[in-house]
């Protein structure tokens, strides 16, 4: 059995993850005033359309292409040799520190704990009637699963087939695709835990709602 609450020790020990901010492309590039500690914003508003702060510059056929942060956090390690050179897509230019919220921390423990049934390719997914029904009106946590169950319809192309389960019997404890949205092929589509073992990730996940202090 995998301890949930070593797991949320281990993140409380460092509340954040690190994102290294790349080259998008090739060009010459130009810092925007960021430096270690400096504070930045993600990209914002109710569908993404407001910009993070600004982090740099790459020029590229005399064009500006300017460089937004995604997630809000601290400035770590900047590349200040890489400013006015010609780099390559990819390059590393700096890094984010960004302070987890409490549905991050709360999405990693998940996927650490739950076994994550992954989409074999990409298409769009759906779930077979029976279950679908049975979760719209109690819940995903309402379907036991079993290995060898039929439990999906694959969408590609306009041709559908079924998809079924292979896994470890269990509830399905969180749903990661939605309908009508291509999947990318390896991303979960649900994670599932034995039924004896919800009561105790349920009460982690309630202690990270009521006790989880985000940072900056």
């Amino acid at each position: 059995m995998i301890d949930v609450k070593a797991l949320l020790e281990d993140i409380k020990a460092a509340p954040y993850e690190e994102i290294v901010v790349t080259a998008p492309h090739t060009g010459t590039v130009r810092f925007a005033g960021v430096e270690p500690g400096t504070r930045v914003a993600g990209v914002s508003g109710t569908y993404d359309e407001k910009p993070g702060t600004l982090l740099a510059k790459l020029t590229r056929e005399r064009n500006d292409k300017p460089l937004f942060a995604d997630a809000k956090g601290v400035v770590g390690e900047v590349r200040r040799e890489l400013e006015g050179t010609f780099v390559e897509a990819g390059t590393p230019l700096l890094v984010i520190r960004h302070f987890l919220s409490k549905d991050e921390v709360i999405a990693s423990i998940l996927k650490k704990v739950l076994h994550l049934f992954s989409a074999p390719e990409r298409a769009k997914y759906y779930f077979i009637p029976s279950v679908d029904k049975k979760i719209k009106a109690s819940g995903p946590r309402s379907v036991t699963v079993k290995p060898g169950m039929e439990l999906f319809i694959v969408s590609r192309m306009k041709r559908e087939k079924p998809l079924v389960y292979e896994g470890p019997e269990g509830i399905i404890y969180a749903v990661y695709f939605q309908y009508d949205q291509n999947v990318d092929q390896g991303a979960p589509l649900v994670g599932v835990c034995p039924e004896s073992q919800t009561d105790l990730i349920q009460d982690v996940v309630n202690r990270v709602r009521t006790d989880w202090e985000e940072g900056e």
